[in-house]
């Protein structure tokens, strides 16, 4: 049996990058996992390119689309997944955004943009999926995506740093007031992926002059990286799958770093 088999999971931000290879490191290990993102359509093609690894895992799969920070549609999705699999067990807050801005120039836009899908979306995908989990009776698994940013502020990301130290704080609030229902709540801390959000931020930080080339600003962000290089999403699942199996059932209010020794804490 794989690790995680029998085991109801929802993973927002999946239909690319880091949420994609969670979904279907889940699946590989037996997981019934719904694939969940603002978009639809791209999420439901990635849930049909991944039915034959469901089969194989002996999981089932299904998808939703969903706005994080719209709480009838996060419940709507939720109810949508324990009609398929008839529970929820684990629930990965993973979608996020970012747009870089110089310190400067952010503006209030910029800051509700990023502040609402990466802490809203955070704070309405726990309570929901805690209120599923404690009317289930039998607890669950909360996992929330932080950054290497939730530990270390850079100058032209400022509000997607103060996001993922909002992140940070829910976990461990969240870890306080849910572990009475037997419910734990983690995270984890990616450093430099080689994602389509990175090639987004090349591009961006180019636009504002904190960037002169393509490919620039992931060079200099991984310089100081300890292992040699940048991450791929496959090198996040071991810790993500870990996080939702029983392996980590005694483990609650703590943010694993993954950033191949980029920041030390």
């Amino acid at each position: 049996m794989g690790r995680v088999s029998g085991r109801s999971c929802i993973v927002t931000g999946a239909a690319q990058g880091i949420g994609r290879a969670i979904g279907e490191a889940l699946l590989n290990e037996g997981a019934d996992v719904c694939f969940a993102d603002i978009n639809g359509e791209k999420v439901a093609e990635v849930a049909a390119a991944n039915e034959a690894r469901a089969k194989a895992g002996g999981g089932k799969l299904t998808h939703a689309a969903v706005d994080v920070t719209d709480r009838d549609q996060v419940r709507a999705m939720i109810a949508h997944t324990v009609d398929k699999f008839g529970k929820l067990d684990v629930k990965f807050n993973n979608a996020g955004v970012n747009k870089p801005m110089n310190f400067m120039d952010v503006t209030e836009q910029n800051w509700n943009f990023i502040m609402g899908i990466n802490g809203l979306g955070c704070m309405i995908g726990m309570q929901e999926a805690a209120r599923q989990m404690i009317a289930q009776g039998h607890g669950g698994k909360i996992v929330n995506t932080a950054s290497i940013a939730s530990r270390q502020g850079f100058d032209n990301v400022a509000p997607y740093c103060a996001s993922k130290w909002a992140v940070v704080s829910l976990t461990q609030s969240g870890a306080r007031d849910l572990a009475k229902h037997g419910i734990t709540v983690t995270g984890f801390a990616p450093g430099v992926v080689a994602t389509e959000m990175w090639e987004q931020v090349d591009q961006d930080l180019m636009e504002i002059g904190a960037a002169e080339r393509p490919g620039q600003a992931m060079e200099e962000f991984s310089a100081d990286i300890l292992r040699g290089r940048v991450a791929t999403p496959d090198d996040i699942t071991g810790t993500t799958t870990f996080l939702a199996a029983k392996d980590s059932d005694y483990m609650t209010g703590q943010i694993i770093m993954i950033d191949g020794g980029m920041v030390l804490v």
